[in-house]
């Protein structure tokens, strides 16, 4: 059975309470309840909450399943638990003040917690841990190293030969859905964003991804129906001419990688268009040459925008009116991490974050041209997990 090695974990912990003491000077209790943190932590996703102390040991305690969280994970103190009632029975005094990864702790969880362990305030460690995992260790990045190179390999050595006239989005979609879990990827995509469901990704043809998407991206996609809007349409019909729209933030062992392709079917595009993706290309090999430790995202962001040819700023990253205020993003365990190439954002890289960069461009009445990939961060800039840019090639 895959697990996180005890000494990786041991690092977390270790790194995260780091990242507390430089956020919160005098803190002394922490509770991870969000499945992703408690998982970067643990190794495990459970019903449970992570209590952290400042001092002395960090304790994981399961509603369901500790026997699961037993069998999986190599975190040293795991314990079941019924309510918060157990938990608030191991303390002799509370802390006046609860650190807890608000996105993720409902109302209704908090209420629980309240009726046993009354915290006089409590305060966010959300920015904290998002931080603390944006820097990658080598057994990350060996795992993103290697869901990077299959899905590159799976781009263009299978996807071609998915394609045929009159298959739908859809089709399209579950086909290389299947393909992709063959091959030893998780299927679904993580994201931080509040109500955000995906499957593996977007799969568009044509003028699909100038849908208005039902999340902060680029790209859009009428979905399988108004309630569930995502991966592609059942009634899109592939046909000579299209373009080819895949952005698949796929994953293995929990680790994703986020990358985009475009592709002709069946016949050259006009010249325009071309010409607008080689633009694309060409940003995103800008963007890269600035990942480097010490450099300010948001000059990055600065500086790429700047670049932009004026023909296409009013339908850069989007469609016009609907444009993102973005060009990359980190990624990890989430599709969307930290750090964001965009303004505001002003903490210097650092070595070995790894950052999606995806420039695109929306054209009226044709599609989305463009490309994304997922960098390294190195001295000597960008270094590409997933294979290497590609022309607006014919298939």
């Amino acid at each position: 059975m895959y697990k996180t090695p005890k000494s990786e974990l041991t690092t977390r912990i270790a790194r995260f309470r780091i990242a507390m003491d430089k956020a919160y000077e005098q803190w002394e209790l922490c509770a991870v309840v969000g499945g992703v943190n408690v998982f970067y932590l643990t190794g495990t996703v459970c019903d449970g909450v992570l209590f952290v102390k400042r001092e002395g040991d960090a304790t994981l305690w399961v509603r369901r399943s500790y026997e699961r969280s037993k069998l999986e994970s190599e975190f040293d103190d795991i314990r079941p638990m019924k309510s918060f009632r157990d938990i608030a029975d191991t303390f002799t005094v509370l802390p006046e003040t609860l650190y807890i990864d608000k996105a993720n702790a409902t109302m209704e969880l908090f209420g629980l917690l309240s009726k046993y362990m009354p915290f006089q305030s409590v305060f966010s460690l959300d920015r904290v841990i998002l931080d603390a995992r944006a820097v990658k260790s080598r057994y990350e990045l060996d795992i993103m190293r290697r869901a990077g190179t299959e899905t590159d390999r799976l781009y263009w050595e299978e996807l071609p030969t998915l394609l045929r006239d009159g298959i739908s989005e859809v089709d399209l979609a579950a086909e290389l859905f299947t393909v992709f879990l063959k091959n030893g990827f998780h299927g679904i995509s993580r994201f931080s964003m509040r109500n955000v469901d995906s499957l593996l990704g977007h799969v568009a043809f044509g003028e699909s991804p100038l849908y208005p998407s039902a999340f902060n991206g680029a790209s859009g996609t009428k979905g399988l129906c108004p309630a569930v809007p995502v991966l592609g349409n059942r009634d899109r019909y592939l046909r000579s001419g299209d373009l080819i729209y895949v952005d698949l933030g796929a994953g293995i062992d929990g680790y994703h990688i986020d990358k985009t392709i475009v592709l002709s079917y069946g016949k050259p595009q006009p010249e325009h268009v071309i010409a607008a993706h080689n633009h694309c290309l060409e940003l995103e090999r800008l963007a890269a040459s600035l990942l480097m430790p010490g450099t300010v995202p948001a000059d990055i962001y600065e500086q790429v925008t700047a670049s932009v040819n004026d023909e296409y700023k009013q339908n850069f990253m989007g469609a016009a009116g609907r444009t993102v205020p973005f060009i990359g993003h980190g990624v990890g365990l989430n599709v969307d991490e930290m750090p964001v190439l965009a303004k505001g954002f002003t903490a210097p890289l650092e070595e070995n974050m790894t950052i999606a960069i995806e420039p695109k461009i929306g054209i009226n009445g044709i599609g989305m041209v463009g490309s994304e990939n997922t960098y390294l961060v190195t001295d000597h800039g960008g270094v590409s997990l997933t294979g290497e840019q590609r022309e607006l090639d014919v298939v």
